[in-house]
Order: C-alpha cells, then structure tokens, then sequence
C-alpha cells in the first residue's frame, strides 16, 4: 500500500526540502476562558499542545529566526524554506487585526514559504476566513482543524466544546478559498473501540471527498441533472485538479501528559493506552480508508519525553516509524 506523504507534498509544490518551524503567538482558547469551557481538552499541556512551539514573549520573526537556526545547525548548507506554524493554543482567537498583524509578520520573512494554522472549528468567523483568504493570496495557507474524533460521548469527555457539524460547516467554509486543510485526529481516546476509530478515520475521507467533489463540480459548471449524464465525467475530472490535494489528515497517538486531566484519569486506572503492535495495525487500517490524493501529515507523534507518562514506547519514533512503513508495506 502506498500513501501520499507530506514530505512528497511539499517537494511537489515547492520543489525541495521545506521545515516547519513552531510558533507560539501568544492566543489561549474559548475552552479555556469561558467561551466555550474551562480547562481546555483533557489531554492538552499547560502549553496548549505546543510544547515545542517557540517563546510567548518573543515576536512572531525573532521565533522563525531561533527555529531558522536551530534547523540549519542540523541540516547544513542548501537554500532554507520553512513553513511558519501557528501551534500553540487557538491560532484564529483573536481580533481580525491582530490575527493580520501576526500572520503578516510570519510571511513577510524571506525564508518563510507558507503558513500553517492550527486552530478550532469554532473560530472561524467569516471576517477571519475573509482574512485567511487574503493571506492565501500571498502565501499558501494551511488551517488545521482539531476534530480528533466524531463520536458524542468522547466529545463530551475530552471537554471539546463544540459540536462535529461545527467542524463540517468550517471545512465549508474554508473549501472555496483555495487553502490546503488538515485534520487532526487522536488515536486511542479513552472508552474508544477499534471500529470508533475507524469510523472518524472515514469520515474525515468522506467529507474530504465529498467537498471536493462539490466544488469540482461547481467550478465545471455541472448541475445536479448533468449528473445523471455520462458526458460530463470529463469536464468533471478535468476540473478536479483545482482541489487535489487541498486535504490532509494528522493520525496521532494519544499522549498522556503529566499535568493534564488525562494524566489523572490514567492514574485511576480508568482506561489504557494503546499498544505498539495495535497502533501500528491501527494505523495501516484507517490509510486504507482515506482517499489517495489525501496529504497524510503524519501517522505517529511526538511527546516531550520529560513530560511524557504514557505510552512510553511512543518515545522511540524511529522504531515506531520503522515498524508502521513494514506493515504499511506489507498490505
């Protein structure tokens, strides 16, 4: 089986090696102040799930220069390209203007190729999306979405904080303008069966697929009676290019973070992690069911090991990673 990686992604859009470089631009949450909740979801750090992001009280360039460093003492020579990552917190929290201030800061920096912004369904008003559009005019725009699954009960015990139709209305949203749009999903909430799993895997497919369908056939000038007709399959095919690839998926593992809900609940023995060998045969399943032309951000995760209570084989990436590209290989 094979799958479309971001590393081939980005070589085909930008021709070479990009970085991606955390931020931390100084927003919280509406599920931490009131809005939408208190206390944030169960499993997010003190850091708002950004614990490599960069230094709040930095600005948004002397961030990218650290992370321009830091990555080229690794790398060496060749010419730099980086994406600016939006990480920490929710990205889209704030004012139209201040959210221009700050994006604006990240693409004006000449080794930066592009924006990604990590945020909720939930604050994406239309000023904002206007706002995102724009940017994308300039620089490509990723928004990445945190849905991390589509199943009630989990929704209600991870303290989310809004509902799965906010996050298809969002993907509605943001389809029309163009801007590359990834999902993130966990693996291995609490009270969550294999076939749950799998279930928030396909829908994220299904309305990947389905969107991008919609607006293929927008843009091809179809209706709903030239469907039914056999000669517009090519007008319509023609046409998917425009949205090929404008999604992609992040599968990661649950991390249990000492400091968080999560961590308390692991420690009264309310649910357990998963297992290598489940993860691993886990993740090859749900690769199955997602559409080809899909981006897979990633299929595993890191957790800062200082920080990190379970699981710990997690720590090891390259054996987790050796062990997910066997079996991935092997279907």
């Amino acid at each position: 089986m094979e799958y479309y990686s971001l590393n081939n992604y980005l070589q085909d859009i930008f021709g070479k090696k990009v970085y991606k470089i955390a931020i931390n631009a100084g927003f919280t949450c509406p599920n931490r102040d009131g809005r939408a909740g208190y206390g944030g979801c169960i499993f997010c750090s003190g850091d708002g799930s950004g614990d490599f992001a960069g230094d709040r009280e930095q600005g948004i360039a002397a961030q990218i220069e650290e992370g321009c460093k830091r990555i080229e003492a690794k790398m060496g020579n060749g010419e730099p390209a980086y994406i600016a990552y939006f990480q920490a917190f929710t990205n889209t929290y704030a004012s139209v203007e201040v959210l221009r201030e700050k994006y604006m800061e990240a693409v004006r920096h000449p080794h930066v190729v592009g924006i990604s912004i990590a945020t909720r369904p939930d604050c994406l008003g239309d000023d904002i999306v206007k706002l995102i559009g724009e940017i994308n005019l300039i620089k490509p725009v990723w928004i990445e979405l945190g849905l991390q699954t589509i199943h009630d009960r989990t929704v209600k015990l991870i303290n989310r904080g809004y509902e799965t139709e906010v996050y298809e209305a969002a993907v509605k949203k943001l389809v029309p303008l163009g801007v590359h749009i990834v999902t993130h999903v966990i693996l291995g909430l609490p009270g969550e069966t294999y076939e749950d799993m799998l279930e928030t895997v396909k829908y994220v497919g299904d309305i990947s697929h389905s969107y991008a369908h919609s607006v293929s056939c927008k843009r091809a000038g179809v209706t709903q009676e030239d469907m039914l007709l056999t000669n517009v399959v090519e007008k319509i095919n023609t046409e998917k290019d425009s949205t090929r690839n404008q999604f992609g998926i992040k599968l990661q593992l649950l991390h249990v973070i000492s400091g968080t809900r999560l961590a308390d609940m692991y420690d009264m023995g309310e649910f357990a992690t998963l297992e290598m060998d489940e993860y691993v045969r886990l993740v090859a399943d749900c690769l199955e069911l997602l559409p080809k032309d899909m981006v897979i951000h990633r299929i595993t995760g890191d957790g800062d090991k200082r920080t990190l209570i379970a699981p710990l084989w997690s720590g090891d990436k390259k054996k987790v990673l050796n062990a997910l590209n066997k079996e991935i290989r092997n279907r």
